[in-house]
């Protein structure tokens, strides 16, 4: 499978306009700039925004307020999940906004306790109701892990063999009630114990956790090389981070150099690695600044690439230890 880039949105200054590559580490007026994506190709031809609004620890009276900034800055790729618990205030302030849901991309997950096939089905119509909407663009195995169902007690058969859950995630997409099928917190190893199967629909996309102090190179490598985009929450840094991050001399150095604010440097750093990118927040101001993102000139790249894979990652999101889980979600699977 190859990602195809569609579109482009391009927003580099006025006066900056398409060289020929200057020489490694140079920071002259010259320099090449790549275009960046807007959308990217799924294996279903279907086209993902690459920026979309996060809308994970949104709070009740927040997210619509938020979704209303969004789609009026022109987001049209909106990333929740059941287990949020704000899909219905979602759902709300989508059809309150008018848009046309066929210029909407919606995508949810599916949690760890509707893993048991004859649950699946039932998960997603709950979603799609709080939604107010006949399918999802795109749907997620939202972790690599089954709890029993109404526990938080493993399922140690389901997590060590999701396929029989993917297959059921593949009936809703043949019944037409989503699109396109994805995962989110897989490794290599469990991505590959996935589709080691005999699928009937690869996995679209896989969601984790990407960000300066999280960048996961090797990862990012190994699913260029397969065809899975990679998606990136927490792009900024976990909430404790953010401000570390934008504080970083490479950061400030290189929006200086653009005119940009620090966010949009990172997140069109994200974009131009070829990943989706899922900045939250709350506050209009931001969800504006986050999605006008433009191309970074290719030595600024490299020098922002350079220093985020430099350092020992700092992964934030783990909860294997609050799930008593006798192994790390992220190192290893039972077999």
């Amino acid at each position: 499978m190859v990602l195809a880039y569609v579109g482009v949105r391009f927003f580099a200054r006025t006066a900056t306009k398409l060289r020929a590559p200057s020489a490694p580490g140079c920071h002259g007026s010259q320099r090449n700039l790549s275009s960046l994506p807007s959308h990217y190709a799924l294996p279903s031809g279907d086209k993902i925004p690459a920026v979309a609004l996060g809308v994970w620890q949104a709070g009740k009276g927040e997210v619509g307020a938020a979704l209303k900034t969004a789609l009026d800055t022109g987001y049209r790729h909106i990333d929740g999940a059941w287990i949020y618990g704000n899909e219905a205030e979602v759902g709300e302030a989508i059809k309150a906004s008018g848009v046309p849901r066929e210029e909407l991309w919606l995508t949810s997950k599916l949690w760890n306790t509707f893993h048991a096939p004859e649950d699946v089905e039932s998960a997603l119509d709950d979603t799609l109701s709080k939604l107010d909407t006949e399918y999802l663009d795109l749907y997620l195995m939202h972790w690599p892990i089954a709890f029993k169902k109404g526990t938080t007690e493993l399922d140690e058969t389901l997590t060590a063999n999701p396929y029989p859950t993917w297959q059921k995630l593949e009936e809703m997409v043949e019944k037409g009630k989503v699109r396109n099928i994805g995962i989110s917190n897989f490794n290599i190893p469990r991505v590959q114990n996935l589709t080691a199967n005999a699928l009937k629909v690869q996995p679209a996309v896989n969601q984790v956790e990407l960000n300066f102090w999280n960048p996961q190179p090797e990862l990012l490598a190994w699913s260029k090389a397969h065809g899975l985009l990679l998606e990136a929450y927490s792009p900024l840094g976990s909430s404790k981070q953010v401000k570390e991050t934008l504080d970083l001399p490479v950061v400030q150095t290189i929006a200086k150099q653009l005119g940009i604010t620090p966010a949009q440097a990172i997140i069109s750093w994200h974009v131009q690695r070829g990943t989706i990118v899922l900045p939250k927040s709350v506050t209009p101001s931001r969800v504006q600044e986050n999605f006008h993102v433009q191309a970074l000139p290719d030595d600024l790249f490299e020098e922002l690439e350079k220093a985020a894979t430099s350092h020992s990652p700092q992964r934030v999101v783990n909860p294997s230890k609050n799930w008593k889980l006798s192994f790390d979600v992220f190192d290893d699977y039972p077999q």
